[in-house]
């Protein structure tokens, strides 16, 4: 069994990071001390699931867990520093602090530095997270203990639920739009009025025609998603809007 850590402080560790082209050494008191933490620890950066999932998470809902008594967002692996910054910058993720615990003194710390040499990883940390308060663990999710990498109850949304059962998530919206197109630049603009965040997709760069009505039944742009519903084009989202934001 991994150890929960609950109730206990963190490792007494110095990470050491590159910023700004210049070495940066980074202390656990730093991070911790006097705040709220929300940590997240994976396998590795790139990795599949790391990537495509648990950090664009944790990045999406970061303003609901600070709207909610949380400081910082962190996302630690044992990478180096090097990495972990063309990570974060890969991921866009620019609402989390990446902490590289490069040597794994922190991930030993807290009993979860595991064997990885099947994949030719080395050591590695477990999948997990915690909440931590003033440098004293509040909470601990970890991934149970079978074969591979679970990823279970280490997520953002089990984190928020815990911390804000009752907080307003963001909306997943997806704009298709092409160049030059005013009725897009309309719906976009109704949507950054409204402080929605969303995603586009630019015809020809980011999809075809096809695509378009595969997905949405339609040639005409823009065509708008919301939670993975077909709101259509900009009339409709106006019409949306005064329904729903």
């Amino acid at each position: 069994m991994f150890p929960n850590k609950e109730g206990q402080r963190v490792p007494n560790v110095t990470f050491h990071t590159r910023q700004n082209s210049e070495w940066v050494d980074v202390t656990t008191d730093q991070l911790f001390k006097g705040k709220t933490v929300v940590v997240f620890s994976l396998p590795g950066a790139f990795t599949p699931t790391c990537s495509s999932t648990h950090v664009p998470r944790y990045n999406q809902l970061a303003d609901a867990l600070k709207a909610n008594g949380v400081d910082e967002i962190v996302c630690m692996s044992v990478n180096d520093t090097f990495v972990m910054n063309e990570w974060k910058d890969a991921q866009e993720a620019d609402k989390i602090t990446f902490i590289p615990d490069g040597n794994g003194e922190f991930t030993d710390g807290m009993g979860l530095l595991v064997d990885k040499d099947n994949l030719g990883f080395g050591k590695r940390s477990w999948r997990y997270s915690m909440l931590v308060k003033d440098g004293v663990v509040v909470k601990m999710f970890i991934e149970p203990e079978k074969e591979g990498d679970p990823f279970e109850v280490s997520d953002a949304d089990t984190m928020l639920n815990y911390i804000a059962p009752n907080a307003k998530k963001p909306l997943d919206v997806t704009v298709f739009t092409r160049p030059g197109c005013p009725f897009c630049a309309k719906a976009k603009g109704m949507l950054k009025d409204k402080g929605i965040a969303f995603d586009e997709l630019v015809l020809n760069r980011d999809y075809r025609n096809v695509t378009l009505r595969a997905v949405a039944g339609a040639d005409m742009v823009p065509q708008v998603f919301i939670n993975g519903q077909l709101i259509g084009g900009s009339d409709k989202l106006e019409a949306w809007l005064a329904n729903n934001a």
